[in-house]
């Protein structure tokens, strides 16, 4: 895992960024910690929510194993996506590392590996249901050969090298252990449902997080530009949707930068850009009280006074001029995640 933090790029494997200090585990902590168990998700995206039972009936799709993410999203209009603000938390992607901390029922509560936040040291918290993760660490092992991570927006998942029964349709920054290599396709192990197949074309090869390319600038935006015209969904993290900070999270993190993932946290990371000096990629932080408040949205910077962000509920990803977007008068500063 690639972090920049200050002026310097940092390889912390699975530590968080926000591990900058020294703190004494208490034997309790330990204990706990102990217990925790390793899974890894089982659905194309998992939802997570704040807690267990919230789902309405049109949210059952989104909590089955398989998801069906198209039909949910396409039966929920603009208020039906706003009861979701303050009762999701995140998404994570197929084959995505989880620790469960918590088990009730038929739910778990499980922390996401790599998505950063002050909340957990061992990543992002929220509830799932107990049916969309694979519990056991037998799936990490099949990394070793490296992995395929999915460039395009959306990419299928085949039964057969031939592509004649598709199986699953999986997200932009997916990552699964990599097993064959052919002219035109590629093998990979899924968690729980043994191999399957992808389209060359829409996936990378690498060894490992920390041989992908170091990206410039310019190649963020053009992650994010893919994605125009996709509506907003509160929490999303995935090429079924993104909110703000889940759009701009995404982005790096697919070019191997991982950087936290709210965006009042961005906000406090990276190096501090001035107005007058930003460049391609860098992000652009707006804030309450004319940008004296607290942090609420994070959108890209393209050139030309212009943004790329995922704005809300209402709209889609988009391109906005900085002043006249609407968050004109509320900016709050730039940071940058790249040398």
């Amino acid at each position: 895992m690639i972090i920049l933090i200050g002026s310097k790029k940092v390889v912390l494997g699975i530590l968080s960024i926000f591990a900058l200090v020294t703190f004494v585990v208490s034997p309790a902590e330990a204990s706990s910690r102990e217990k925790e168990k390793t899974a890894f998700v089982d659905v194309a995206v998992a939802t997570l929510w704040t807690e267990p039972g919230l789902l309405r009936k049109m949210d059952e799709p989104s909590a089955s194993n398989p998801v069906d993410m198209d039909s949910w999203l396409k039966a929920m209009n603009d208020e039906d996506k706003l009861w979701l603000v303050g009762n999701l938390e995140t998404q994570a992607l197929y084959g995505a590392k989880v620790k469960i901390i918590e088990e009730r029922s038929e739910w778990v509560k499980v922390a996401v590996a790599n998505q950063p936040t002050p909340r957990n040291e061992t990543g992002y918290p929220g509830w799932m249901p107990k049916d969309q993760v694979k519990i056991g660490k037998a799936f990490e092992k099949q990394f070793n050969r490296g992995f395929a991570l999915v460039n395009a927006p959306k990419a299928w998942l085949y039964k057969d090298s031939k592509h004649r029964s598709k199986f699953m349709e999986v997200s932009f920054d997916t990552r699964l252990p990599l097993l064959q290599v052919k002219k035109d396709q590629v093998k990979v192990m899924t968690p729980s449902d043994g191999v399957k197949w992808m389209d060359k074309q829409d996936i990378s090869l690498h060894k490992d997080e920390a041989r992908i390319p170091y990206p410039t600038g310019d190649d963020i935006v053009k992650s994010g530009k893919a994605f125009l015209g996709l509506p907003y969904l509160w929490a999303g993290m995935s090429g079924f949707g993104f909110d703000c900070s889940g759009f701009t999270y995404s982005m790096y993190h697919a070019n191997g930068i991982t950087i936290p993932r709210d965006s009042s946290i961005q906000a406090q990371h990276g190096v501090k850009v001035e107005r007058e000096n930003l460049q391609p990629g860098d992000l652009l932080f707006f804030a309450h009280d004319k940008g004296k408040g607290k942090v609420h949205h994070v959108g890209m910077y393209i050139g030309e006074g212009k943004m790329l962000h995922s704005p809300n509920s209402s709209t889609h990803v988009r391109i906005d001029e900085i002043d006249t977007s609407g968050y004109g008068d509320e900016y709050a500063g730039a940071r940058r995640y790249i040398d």
